[in-house]
């Protein structure tokens, strides 16, 4: 992405997510998605679920669309068609993520998800590796978000646009996910901006104010999606013990081993819950 693509972003977020979307329609040939998926940290391998995708290609080169940075997220874009409850439905799957640490804004970080909701998307399923601060929770756990705390002091949005967050995690979703996976629990996730994992006072102050997890993307793009009238869907894998849980340091190589050791759980679980949740 030029300077001048990524100005252009700034200065018309919506407008550059809808020419993206138009841009990804011309590739797969196809005029609407109806879910979208952003894969997270060590997430990929559980694509294999889903089978074989109709169409895979480089995010950057869609209006928009910056490089991947971080170990774990590819910067490929994949179409699905899928057979739904009610009928044949297209998923758009984004494998990665820009985060806010990275330091290119806020902007790059939403824009994936604002181009779903633009290219049909009526549901958006965020997926990330989470600190689990909650002791219940074990590495490997995969837990859905039901609320959030945001530590950033950042928003997607701009102006007067007040919109109620009441039930960002959609409710309805989240049983529906349930229902399939009865043994699944839910928790409050924090949004810490990163790049540095947390101190374990930080950790003690998160479990004081109700956290559960602590992670580095989603609430953003949560924010952003539910803002375009996208019903959201979170779920945080447990990929290690939060800052003075256990002790153990913290590094960004076992937070990906772990994910993919759980890759077939969570492919499996997202198979069968995305043709029940249009």
């Amino acid at each position: 992405m030029s300077v001048d693509d990524l100005a252009d972003l700034y200065n018309d977020p919506i407008g550059t997510a809808t020419l993206a979307a138009g841009e990804i329609a011309a590739i797969t040939g196809l005029p609407k998605h109806d879910i979208a998926i952003v894969m997270g940290s060590g997430w990929i391998d559980a694509c294999t679920a889903l089978g074989i995708p109709s169409h895979e290609f480089d995010a950057h080169v869609i209006a928009g669309f910056v490089p991947p940075s971080v170990v774990g997220h590819s910067g490929k874009i994949r179409s699905y068609q899928l057979e739904g409850d009610t009928g044949p439905l297209n998923l758009l799957v984004f494998l990665g993520r820009t985060h806010l640490y990275e330091g290119k804004g806020l902007e790059p970080v939403v824009h994936p998800v604002r181009t779903a909701v633009k290219a049909g998307c009526s549901v958006v399923i965020l997926t990330n590796a989470s600190g689990g601060i909650n002791s219940a929770f074990q590495v490997g756990q995969p837990v859905l978000i039901r609320d959030h705390i945001s530590l950033t002091a950042t928003s997607p949005l701009i102006g007067a646009d007040f919109v109620d967050l009441t039930d960002l995690y959609n409710k309805r979703i989240r049983e529906i996910v349930k229902h399939e996976d009865p043994s699944l629990q839910e928790g409050v996730y924090v949004h810490w901006r990163g790049p540095a994992y947390e101190t374990p006072a930080e950790i003690q102050m998160m479990r004081t104010i109700g956290a559960d997890l602590v992670g580095m993307s989603t609430v953003p793009e949560a924010i952003a999606a539910h803002a375009l009238g996208a019903k959201v869907l979170g779920i945080s894998l447990v990929t290690n013990a939060a800052a003075g849980i256990t002790g153990e340091k913290l590094n960004h190589k076992e937070v990906i081993e772990a994910g993919k050791a759980s890759a077939g759980r969570m492919g499996e679980l997202l198979k069968a819950v995305i043709p029940k949740l249009l």
